[in-house]
Formats: structure tokens, C-alpha cells, sequence
């Protein structure tokens, strides 16, 4: 990613993430037609991914490298309630590296992530060991934005019968299975993410929440999220 191949597919990525905002019927072929690229850099840097895994992590160093990152998702890493940064603190180390590592091999799509994320701001697998680190450190403050409640019913049942058998009840974390803790994610993250999976537009969900989430209602993907956001 820090060569050209990698400056001409972000490129790629940004236009074909704009175009999404103005032409959502378009997404399936725009993804479609953007996956050789995404492919190729994935492969490229799935390589990092392990380095900084293995890697001992260094929370201090990674102290200072959370600068940049408290302009959107805050100093203690709680986001912001209406969902559109999501809450980051205390999500384990290595699934905090995963994501990290998605949006440098564009297996997740978003500007202002693949921005900072970049080898500008985080050189290198140490850097990502480290500034993950650092937010599985953090103790969040900021407030969790829920939904309003009145399809809570409906997305526990949803959540229980799609995907309680893998997550949880309680939509824990696994550090192993690079599993992020859903449970107290902000409602309207949550909500953006599974119609984005839905729609293709997250390359790193596989096809069995593609299948899931494509079922669910529009109450249903609501409740989902809002019985997410309740749990601590």
C-alpha cells in the first residue's frame, strides 16, 4: 500500500466509495469490478497482518501514536453516540489490528480510515501492534447512543436465531477469533454496518453474513442493533 499499486487502488477505492453515496443500485457491480484490485493488495499486505499479531505490543508507544485517531473516535476512544464513529475502547488488541490492517488492504472501505490508517500515520505492523494496544487500554466515558426501543423484541429474537450461535448471547469478544465486542456499540454504527455487509459494501464479511443480514427486515436490523447497543 505504500508503493504506487497501493496509491492507484486506494484511488480506486475512494471514487468507487463515492460513487456508492450518489448510486447505491450501482454497489454490486462497482464491487464487483473493483474486487481484482482489492484482491491483489490484500494479498500484498496480508503478510502484516501476521507480523503485527505475533508482534509484542508496546501500549505506550502506542499512546503517542493514538493522536490522530482522537479527532474522530475521541481520547477515550467512545466515538460518538449517533453512530457515525464508533466506540473503540476496550475492544481487544488483536481485533483492533484486524481492522486496522482491513483498511490498509481495502478489505474495508471507508475515507477517513483508510487515511489514517495509512503508512503515513502508521508505518508499520509494529505501529499497528501497538496503537491497538493502546485502545484495548482505553476506559470509555462517552455515552452509548441506542434506538428508540420499539423493535428491541424483535432483534433479540433476530440476534438469537442468525447469529447468537457464533457471537454469543451477549455479543462478546473473541480475542482469538478476531471477534469484536458488539455489545454496547453505538445503535446507529451498528445498523450502518449490517445494511453495509448487506449490500456488499464490506468486503471483509463473509458470505454468511452477507446471506444473513440480507434476510432481516428493516425491524428487525433496527432491534438488532438497538438490543446490541443495551447490553453492557
Amino acid at each position: 500500500m505504500g508503493g504506487s499499486n497501493g496509491r492507484t487502488t486506494r484511488r480506486r477505492a475512494y471514487g468507487c466509495v463515492l460513487i456508492l453515496c450518489l448510486a447505491p443500485a450501482l454497489v454490486p457491480a462497482l464491487v464487483s469490478a473493483l474486487a481484482p484490485a482489492m484482491a491483489a493488495a490484500a494479498t500484498a499486505n496480508s503478510g502484516e497482518l501476521q507480523t503485527a499479531l505475533a508482534a509484542r505490543p508496546d501500549a505506550g508507544r502506542g499512546e503517542s501514536l493514538y493522536g490522530t485517531c482522537t479527532a474522530c473516535h475521541g481520547p477515550d476512544g467512545g466515538g460518538v453516540a449517533d453512530g457515525t464513529i464508533p466506540a473503540i475502547a476496550g475492544q481487544p488488541q488483536r481485533v483492533i489490528v484486524k481492522q486496522l490492517a482491513d483498511f490498509r488492504r481495502n478489505q474495508r472501505l471507508d475515507i477517513r480510515m483508510e487515511h489514517f490508517a495509512d503508512r503515513r500515520h502508521l508505518e508499520g505492523a509494529q505501529d499497528l501492534s501497538d496503537v491497538a494496544a493502546y485502545v484495548a487500554g482505553l476506559q470509555r466515558r462517552t455515552a452509548t447512543g441506542i434506538g428508540d426501543g420499539q423493535a428491541v423484541d424483535a432483534g433479540a429474537r433476530a440476534w438469537f436465531g442468525a447469529c447468537g450461535s457464533c457471537h454469543g448471547a451477549t455479543g462478546k469478544a473473541d480475542a482469538q477469533r478476531l471477534l469484536p465486542r458488539l455489545a454496547g456499540q453505538h445503535a446507529g454504527y451498528l445498523e450502518r454496518q449490517i445494511f453495509d455487509t448487506a449490500a456488499g459494501r464490506r468486503p471483509n464479511m463473509n458470505h454468511t453474513h452477507r446471506r444473513l443480514f440480507k434476510g432481516l427486515s428493516q425491524e428487525q436490523v433496527t432491534g438488532m442493533a438497538d438490543y446490541l447497543s443495551r447490553l453492557n
